[in-house]
């Protein structure tokens, strides 16, 4: 029998989750989204109950909890039911934390962990994306060029989240065999410039920008992973996994908001929720919201057993992108005028939903 039932110390996490995202995500989430920026006490006060810490050994500062994908994808859906640009924004320099967890060299992990197990917010960032049509995350334009006691990268990286902030990005490249590489770059390294805010359709509140490398020289130690390099198909499975986790959350925020909302509304002598064209798209944002969840679940799962989960991240990042689109467009279209305007959240999240689903590419790709 398969079970993907949380631990009771999940449950704990997805409980302060929830709360969190009801009292202090939801509240902050239009005026984010309007001034195109995360309030800082919010990233101050959600930064110290340890979300990125507690996944750091305590041998670097961290709370050392056992490293776990599931629990990050219970956590990434509860935050972004409340607003996936701010669950993101709190949660963005998790993977670069967790990519030096999973395959950092001890010399990498003790130089970076403990800076971001401090008290106050710390941005650093994973820089995968590179700006071009259709672009493929197996096919990396950004070189690494091995030259004496360094490493010499150029290319050009785009939503890369706290790129104008961030201290360091870990910096996804193709090596002189043609195969992936990581590397952790400075922010003030000779040769990187930031270019940005990125604008978006949606997480607008949250800063992306374009990263620039020319001839950035990066000391051999600072490869990921060391000499053997690391495997970068993991680092792109949990990637997606969390996108995929913040999509759930979001289709399940439309669902109840737009449940209640077709209840209340009445239109012709009866609530538009008895109308059988309203009732069949709420029905079915319920059963796509559960299959999304099984689908994030078993994904997340098979990262956690350390089995290849490439299959699994594949066919849940195609359908959960899909049906959170469908899910977003048919909450507008049971707001009928209301699903367009600022004063009900609907189109907010179907902006959000939009740009999650493209954030590393197509899904078809």
């Amino acid at each position: 029998m398969i079970s993907f039932e949380p631990t009771e110390e999940q449950e704990l996490v997805r409980s302060t989750a929830r709360d969190l995202a009801a009292e202090a995500l939801r509240p902050l989430a239009r005026d984010a989204d309007e001034e195109s920026a995360i309030p800082a006490d919010f990233l101050r006060s959600t930064w110290q109950l340890g979300f990125v810490s507690n996944q750091i050994p305590e041998a670097f500062g961290g709370g050392g909890a056992p490293r776990s994908p599931m629990t990050g994808a219970l956590l990434l859906e509860e935050l972004a039911a409340g607003d996936a640009a701010l669950a993101l924004a709190a949660l963005s320099p998790a993977l670069f934390a967790t990519t030096l967890v999973d395959h950092g060299t001890a010399k990498q992990q003790e130089r970076y962990l403990p800076q971001l197990c401090g008290a106050d917010f710390q941005a650093a960032s994973v820089a995968i994306v590179e700006p071009r049509p259709a672009f493929d995350a197996h096919v990396l334009r950004t070189t690494a060029e091995s030259r004496g006691s360094a490493w010499v990268l150029n290319g050009v990286k785009s939503f890369v989240a706290y790129g104008g902030e961030a201290g360091h990005f870990i910096v996804v490249a193709t090596d002189p065999d043609g195969k992936p590489a990581a590397f952790v770059v400075p922010r003030e390294a000779h040769g990187v410039s930031v270019a940005g805010p990125e604008p978006t359709l949606g997480l607008r509140a949250l800063p992306f920008a374009q990263l620039e490398l020319k001839n950035v020289e990066v000391p051999q130690d600072d490869r990921v992973g060391g000499p053997t390099g690391f495997d970068y198909a993991r680092l792109l499975d949990c990637a997606r996994v969390g996108i995929a986790a913040a999509l759930v959350g979001l289709s399940r925020a439309v669902m109840e908001y737009t449940i209640p909302y077709a209840k209340e509304r009445v239109a012709f002598g009866e609530a538009i929720a008895q109308k059988q064209a309203i009732a069949f798209m709420l029905s079915d944002m319920a059963i796509e919201t559960d299959a999304m969840r099984w689908l994030v679940w078993k994904a997340a799962a098979e990262l956690e057993a350390g089995r290849d989960a490439t299959r699994a991240t594949h066919l849940m990042r195609g359908y959960v992108s899909a049906q959170a689109m469908k899910i977003a467009d048919n909450g507008i279209q049971v707001l009928g005028g209301h699903g367009f305007i600022r004063e009900h959240p609907v189109e907010l999240w179907y902006r959000h939903a939009r740009t999650l689903g493209v954030l590393e590419g197509t899904a078809a790709v």
